[in-house]
């Protein structure tokens, strides 16, 4: 049997410094790839860059549409830094996100006019227990019956999916058909404060203080050093006296809890109502984020501005060059593709081997 014909090797000391440009690179081979796509497509490069990634930053609006879809992808990025530091591989964000708009919606749907504004924290608060249990679900799974995360937590998204359809098609649909009952708060996306003749609204902020608050958490707590150790080390963090069990749930819980907030926030922010189509994938999209910003909170700051920017690039290049909507897709899949490729040349050394035969003990 032929072998491989490169061998990796792991290199005793990885460059740090190249792996914090390695993103850099990994976008710039993105753009490289991108400007030959577009090419393909019969598109004149250079103009369908500029819409792609300089377009939508021409305008304050502009500027501020990005941060709207920043603010869903930091929280959830934030939330899987701490699962992968603690290799729980959670790639059910998406899910937890959506649990978090339905409990949220389900909240506001008790609103009073007589309540007034500080409802919006009941709200919020709503959300994130709401991914918190999505996520608690995923713990207990892993932890009591030993299911596969990656496996449990990904098919909880559709669960959660068939549960909104059926909570906006039923039980909070509007006898008028317009889908979820616009209250006085919902109405324009009111729950939220916003700066007036934009959409950027107070959720952004609850992102940046997440962000720095997981980055406090990770870097400056025990409970932080703790999910490093038993990633990195199981077997030590078993004979330093950690629970394994404890930080399964605790990393399930926060990452749930932030994308729970982020659905909460969907909701009652730019939306302003409760849809079959709330999330067009944050939390899958917020995994390569959170490797992008090298599983670092505040890495995952300028990464989710990328991703945004991606986002609305692909909305820029339906309606002025007629692409289609997977062009989103793509550039998101190119990147994670570069940032993997370029950590593997980082910490692995590859040399060529050629096509040998394999050396087997068969009829030795």
């Amino acid at each position: 049997m032929l072998q491989f014909p490169i061998a990796m090797t792991p290199r005793t000391e990885p460059a740090r410094a190249l792996s914090w440009i390695s993103p850099l690179i990994a976008l710039a081979l993105t753009v490289l790839t991108g400007f030959c796509l577009f090419a393909a497509l019969g598109q004149d490069p250079i103009r369908a860059l500029g819409i792609f990634f300089i377009a939508p930053l021409d305008s304050l609006r502009g500027w501020t549409e990005v941060g709207v879809k920043m603010t869903p992808l930091l929280l959830c990025a934030v939330g899987l830094v701490v699962c992968f530091k603690a290799n729980i591989w959670n790639i059910g964000a998406e899910g937890q996100l959506i649990a978090g708009a339905i409990t949220g919606g389900i909240a506001a749907l008790l609103c009073e006019p007589s309540f007034g504004k500080w409802y919006v924290i009941v709200v919020m608060l709503a959300s994130a227990f709401g991914g918190a249990v999505w996520g608690g679900l995923t713990a207990l799974l892993r932890h009591k019956f030993h299911a596969n995360e990656i496996l449990v937590s990904l098919m909880l998204v559709y669960v959660a999916q068939f549960l909104l359809a059926w909570c906006v098609q039923g039980p909070m649909r509007d006898p008028q058909g317009y889908g979820f009952p616009q209250t006085e708060l919902f109405e324009s996306g009111a729950m939220l404060p916003v700066i007036e003749g934009t959409r950027l609204h107070l959720g952004a902020l609850f992102a940046l203080i997440a962000a720095f608050g997981i980055w406090i958490l990770m870097d400056r707590m025990a409970l932080g050093f703790q999910f490093k150790v038993s990633g990195m080390a199981p077997f030590a963090a078993r004979y330093a006296g950690y629970h394994p069990g404890k930080l399964i749930w605790a990393s399930l819980i926060i990452c749930g809890a932030l994308s729970g907030l982020a659905g909460g926030i969907e909701a009652s922010g730019p939306l302003g109502q409760l849809t079959p189509t709330i999330s067009p994938g944050y939390g899958f999209a917020a995994i390569i984020v959170a490797f992008v910003g090298r599983l670092s909170p505040l890495g995952c700051i300028p990464a989710a501005f990328v991703m945004a920017l991606f986002y609305l690039g692909g909305e820029l290049a339906q309606s002025r060059l007629g692409l289609p909507s997977s062009i989103t897709g793509v550039y998101q899949g190119l990147l994670l593709f570069f940032i993997l490729a370029c950590d593997t040349t980082i910490f692995y050394r590859l040399s060529w081997r050629g096509f040998t035969e394999r050396r087997t003990t068969e009829g030795a």
